[in-house]
């Protein structure tokens, strides 16, 4: 995941970015399983928090398997029961044909007391195709999680319209960054829209607009 403010989507990685250095901060313990780890790009942040970080990928992701540690699915990790005190599964769900069963497999192998930081996208176009499946309302979400009879501690949005709006905009001018002199101007266009999107979203108070969601659930004891 590429976090540099010259990338065409720095603003939604800070955004998210900043929630998930808090939840680890507040959440982070023990063992913790990353499903649908990809390179592991939140490995530093958890670092201090944690004992040891077990990544876990399908087969087929795209984002390669050299940083991964366990090669399984979100509904077999292939972990004993109640033998990781952290769950990390960040933008994932939406990739995944059934997520209640996931969401199953997640409350199996987390301990009594640990805890799991999720992110969901509710407004974001289709990405890696054709695995991906769903968007989530924080309503949808909320029942997806007690349904497995996790409790939530913390469910919030990311941001408002204008950031949801700002990022798409960039999105689709991408479509036209073609030659040197359109990819300057895209390029600086993307980078004031994100820029300004960024400092506007502390006013931003449309959160059903959202484009992604944080949740952190607990199991109970």
């Amino acid at each position: 995941m590429n976090f540099s403010m010259k990338s065409h989507n720095w603003l939604v990685h800070k955004l998210i970015l900043i929630e998930i250095q808090e939840s680890a901060k507040k959440y982070a313990k023990g063992i913790m399983l990353d499903i649908g780890c990809g390179n592991k790009p939140y490995e530093s942040v958890f670092a201090p928090y944690i004992e040891k970080h077990i990544g876990l990928d399908h087969q087929d992701s795209l984002h390669g398997l050299s940083r991964v540690d366990i090669i399984a699915t979100a509904y077999n990790t292939t972990l004993p029961d109640k033998s990781v005190d952290t769950i990390l599964c960040t933008d994932v769900l939406e990739h995944i044909e059934r997520p209640w069963d996931a969401v199953k497999e997640m409350y199996r192998v987390l301990k009594p007391g640990g805890y799991l930081i999720l992110t969901v996208p509710l407004f974001w176009h289709l990405h890696e195709e054709p695995r991906d499946f769903y968007r989530y309302t924080k309503h949808g979400l909320t029942y997806l999680l007690e349904s497995s009879e996790f409790e939530i501690v913390e469910l919030k949005p990311f941001s408002g319209f204008l950031v949801t709006f700002g990022q798409e905009l960039v999105y689709f001018l991408l479509r036209f960054r073609r030659g040197f002199f359109f990819r300057w101007i895209i390029d600086t266009l993307s980078f004031l829209i994100q820029l300004c999107s960024y400092f506007l979203n502390r006013f931003d108070r449309s959160y059903q607009f959202t484009f992604d969601y944080l949740a952190v659930a607990r199991k109970p004891d």
